[in-house]
């Protein structure tokens, strides 16, 4: 007898269906090799070939001939088939031994374990040799029912929906919070402006007059060194800084506790400082009844937020696209299939309603008008024409006659079609289609990558330079207190030097964390 061999090679290049067929009507004439199967979506080739007359790397080279690329590939595993099964019936340890050994000497059958808790059977097998139905036979014939592990056809792990509402909510909230601050800080620019020009003049007109009345009112204490300015940021900040930044905290924590520093930390971090730093600053002014209204950071984390919060809200709108797509294509793949026995002359002997999931290559599958191609495969009886468009958007109706080859997924329009099934389970088109996208969807684009990583060292350095800096303005207020004087604006004579010093070096240090923060590094 003959040996048969098989091994894969990787395809790159092909396009389109015909490429495949080009692939495989070229690759049949050749000498040795006995079959060839070429799967477009995983760019896979499998070919059974006799190794005493051809070898792989020759294989390989006989499709780069026909111009595309090919390499061969070292795991042949990837060919086994696994099945997950639920087993009736078992009472004891000899039952699971039963069933494991009768496996293992069944021919074909690669690996098994049972599980006697669960009720659960894991079964590796080979494809070529044997099929899911034979080896639920066999464990029929022990005496036990079986049936498959009901698998989750929903797209459920891919709803974006609950990220795209709370970012939505995050948004939202931040943003009904950050106008009326925004606002309060404009206001204040521009009056401070005119006030400046006013004093430059030193004769004011009657506009200016109420102009500075208006902003007399914000800078207005209602607390001594409470100011009503500070007063409402400080309300309108509180609900961000809970509500908004809630899911930014989970995360930064998350991200703390495995010791890593992601964007999240950075967020939170510079928040919850210039929030900190503000409030704190506020009880000290208050505590010293000065008169004049400290410089608070209140408007940094609602508006740092909002463009935050934001930017996740349609990241996950865009990734939910994308889920939608992919469900819909899930949605495409029949639940069952009509397996047919054919007698001599291709006589319908019997047919019966499987699984998709039991379909088998090599098994006959009977297509009904109106109904969907369960599995990849090959006409074999029967004239139709078949609706691709969901998997190849050509619109047009295909005609599809013995020999040509149909996908899973589409829909066959007036004629009845038998088909003998070449790529079955995880391997037809459409499962290779979802796990493409599947991956897409779970992998970050590289710069992507390239920016967490970065801002794993962005995080501790920034706040390295903010430390740096605290020292630099202790040590030269020590030094030189005129300097600080020059740049540390209406501060209180009456408190000492020392303490001015380190005010004016926290307020410096607090600024460097609370502009480098909302980086466009981050936003991006």
């Amino acid at each position: 007898t003959k040996t048969i061999s098989k091994c894969y090679v990787q395809v790159t290049g092909m396009t389109c269906a015909s490429c495949v067929a080009n692939i495989e009507r070229n690759l049949r004439r050749e000498d040795g090799i006995h079959s060839i199967l070429v799967a477009l979506m995983a760019g896979k080739a499998e070919v059974r070939y006799n190794p005493a007359v051809i070898h792989p790397s020759a294989i390989a080279e006989l499709i780069r001939e026909l111009g595309f690329g090919a390499t061969v590939m070292e795991n042949c595993g990837e060919g086994d088939g696994i099945l997950e099964l639920v087993v009736r019936g078992m009472t004891c340890a000899s039952c699971v031994h039963k069933i494991e050994s009768t496996l293992m000497k069944t021919n074909g059958v690669l690996y098994c374990s049972v599980a006697l808790a669960t009720n659960k059977a894991h079964i590796k097998y080979d494809p070529e040799i044997i099929g899911p139905r034979d080896v639920m036979q066999v464990i029929k014939d022990l005496g036990f029912t079986t049936s498959l592990v009901k698998k989750d056809r929903s797209a459920s792990h891919l709803d974006h929906k609950q990220e795209i509402r709370q970012w939505k909510r995050s948004f939202v909230v931040s943003l009904v919070f950050c106008i009326p601050v925004m606002g309060l800080m404009i206001y204040m620019m521009v009056m401070d402006s005119q006030l400046s020009d006013a004093h430059a003049h030193h004769n004011m007109s009657s506009e200016e007059m109420e102009a500075l009345h208006s902003s007399m009112i914000l800078e207005y204490q209602l607390l001594p060194g409470l100011s009503v300015m500070n007063f409402l940021s400080f309300l309108l900040c509180v609900p961000v800084q809970v509500f908004g930044g809630w899911h930014f905290y989970i995360q930064a924590y998350k991200a703390l506790k495995h010791k890593t520093a992601n964007m999240d930390v950075l967020i939170v971090l510079a928040t919850s400082i210039a929030f900190v730093y503000s409030f704190v600053i506020l009880l000290v002014a208050m505590a010293e009844k000065a008169k004049v209204n400290p410089v608070t950071f209140f408007d940094t984390p609602p508006m740092l937020f909002v463009f935050i919060s934001l930017g996740r809200w349609l990241e996950h709108v865009a990734k939910g696209k994308t889920s939608e797509a992919l469900a819909r294509l899930i949605s495409l793949q029949a639940t069952e299939a009509t397996i047919v026995t054919l007698g001599p002359d291709n006589v319908l002997l019997s047919e019966e309603q499987v699984d998709v999931e039991l379909v088998q290559r090599g098994d006959i599958v009977k297509v009904i008008p109106g109904g969907k191609f369960p599995v990849d495969g090959r006409v074999i009886e029967g004239h139709s024409m078949v609706d691709e468009s969901l998997i190849t958007g050509e619109a047009m109706p295909v005609t599809k006659k013995p020999g040509n080859t149909v996908i899973a997924g589409s829909i066959n329009q007036n004629g009845s079609l038998l088909i003998s099934a070449t790529h079955v389970g995880a391997d037809t088109t459409l499962s290779q289609i979802v796990k493409l996208v599947e991956e897409a969807q779970t992998s970050k684009a590289p710069i992507q990558q390239f920016a967490d990583k970065l801002s794993g060292y962005f995080v501790p350095s920034i706040v390295a330079v903010s430390v740096v800096t605290l020292f630099a303005w202790i040590i030269i207020g020590f030094v030189d207190f005129e300097i600080v004087e020059k740049y540390f604006l209406g501060y209180n004579k009456s408190i000492s030097a020392a303490e001015v010093i380190i005010r004016f070096a926290f307020q410096a240090s607090i600024t460097v964390l609370c502009i480098a923060c909302p980086c466009s590094l981050g936003l991006a």
